[in-house]
């Protein structure tokens, strides 16, 4: 009950769901008992299930999630592959969008955090910033192409434009516009400057 759905298929699925907003072709389309979701555009939260919290605007948006709950996806392909994962906000195109269950992730900015699947608790603000993080954790970014080459390392802090672009190693901390830029493998630096 208390459900709306505006859009060929959008919420066809629904069983006993309620308190659900599905706008765009297929939105919530296999919803059945989830609640309190709201997916608007083409195919947003298309696969969703049983996953509750959600709010996803923009094409495929959280598109695959099935049982994932309380995620923010913003923005054309935000969250897109995330099946389980939780408490994620993605916001911007592209942000966020291999993730399949990885939490506690938070990316403001085109192709942030884009090829993260099951990383958690990473923090990347700023165009591409983290983008080729895969199964990172516990790293802040923030600035255009902070990060940007880390695939796995985790507990690394970046602040500004280019800090720390080069890096994949672990606990190191760079902090001004393209500080330690050329680091690449190194663990437990600090930049400044």
């Amino acid at each position: 009950s208390n459900n709306t759905s505006i859009g060929y298929d959008s919420l066809s699925g629904n069983t006993t769901a309620s308190n659900n907003t599905a706008v765009g072709f297929e939105a919530l389309k296999a919803n059945t008992t989830a609640t309190e979701n709201t997916a608007v555009g083409h195919q947003s939260m298309l696969s969703n299930t049983t996953g509750g919290d959600n709010t996803a605007f923009g094409q495929v948006s959280l598109k695959s999630n099935t049982t994932g709950a309380s995620n923010v996806a913003i923005g054309r392909k935000a969250l897109q592959d995330a099946t389980t994962a939780s408490q994620n906000t993605a916001v911007g195109t592209s942000a966020m969008e291999n993730v399949t269950t990885g939490t506690e992730n938070a990316s403001v900015g085109y192709q942030t955090l884009d090829a993260l699947t099951t990383g958690g608790q990473n923090v990347a603000v700023g165009h591409s910033a983290l983008s080729s993080a895969t199964t990172s954790s516990d790293n802040t970014a923030v600035g255009k192409s902070a990060l940007a080459s880390v695939t796995t390392g985790i507990n690394n802090v970046a602040v500004g434009s280019g800090a720390l672009g080069a890096a994949t190693g672990s606990s190191n901390t760079a902090v001004g516009s393209q500080a330690a830029q050329n680091t690449s493998t190194g663990a437990d630096n600090t930049a400044v400057g």
